[in-house]
C-alpha cells in the first residue's frame, strides 16, 4: 500500500503558498499549478481529470478575457466577462472531477471515506482541492482513531 502523503509530496504546495502566488501573479499561478499536477493527480488517482487541451482553453479563456475587459467598448468587454465566466466554469467542472477522483482514490486505497465540501469545492475549486490534498494525512489519523486502529495517545 502506498502512503497517503504520496501526493502532498509529489505535489508540494502549501496552500497559503499557492494564495500568495496566485496574489503575486495577478492570477496565472492557478493555471501553472493545474497543468504541472493534473497528471499527478491522475496518475495517482488512476481516475482522469483534464488533458493539456482542457487547462489550454482555460489559460485561452482568461487570457482572452483580460485581453477585452476593460477596453472601453461595450461589446469587447462583455465578451471578456463571457470568457472569464467560462474561465471559472472550467475551474469548476475540474475541481467536481478531481474532488470526486480524490475520493475514489482514497476509498480504495486506504478505505476512509473522505467528505469534501462541495461549496467549498464551487467557491475555491483548485485552492480547495489543494488543500484536501495537504490535509489527507490528517483525515487519516483521525480515522485511524475512529476505527480503533490507534489510541489517540499515540498520535
Amino acid at each position: 500500500m502506498s502512503n497517503i502523503n504520496e501526493l502532498k509530496d509529489q505535489i508540494n504546495t502549501k496552500t497559503m503558498n499557492f494564495v500568495l502566488l496566485t496574489i503575486a501573479t495577478a492570477g496565472i499561478y492557478p493555471i501553472l499549478w493545474l497543468y504541472n499536477n493534473y497528471q499527478i493527480i491522475d496518475k495517482v488517482s488512476g481516475i482522469r481529470t483534464a488533458d493539456n487541451n482542457y487547462i489550454i482553453w482555460i489559460a485561452v479563456c482568461i487570457g482572452l478575457g483580460g485581453a477585452f475587459s476593460g477596453t472601453g467598448d461595450q461589446v469587447m468587454d462583455s465578451i471578456g466577462g463571457l470568457l472569464t465566466i467560462a474561465a471559472s466554469v472550467l475551474y469548476i467542472i475540474w475541481a467536481f472531477k478531481a474532488k470526486k477522483a480524490l475520493q475514489e482514490y482514497v476509498l480504495n486505497t486506504y478505505k476512509i471515506d473522505l467528505k469534501m465540501n462541495g461549496i467549498y469545492t464551487f467557491f475555491f475549486n483548485v485552492y480547495y482541492i489543494n488543500y484536501c490534498i495537504n490535509d489527507l494525512s490528517e483525515v487519516q489519523r483521525k480515522n485511524d482513531v475512529l476505527t480503533g486502529q490507534t489510541s489517540p495517545q499515540e498520535s
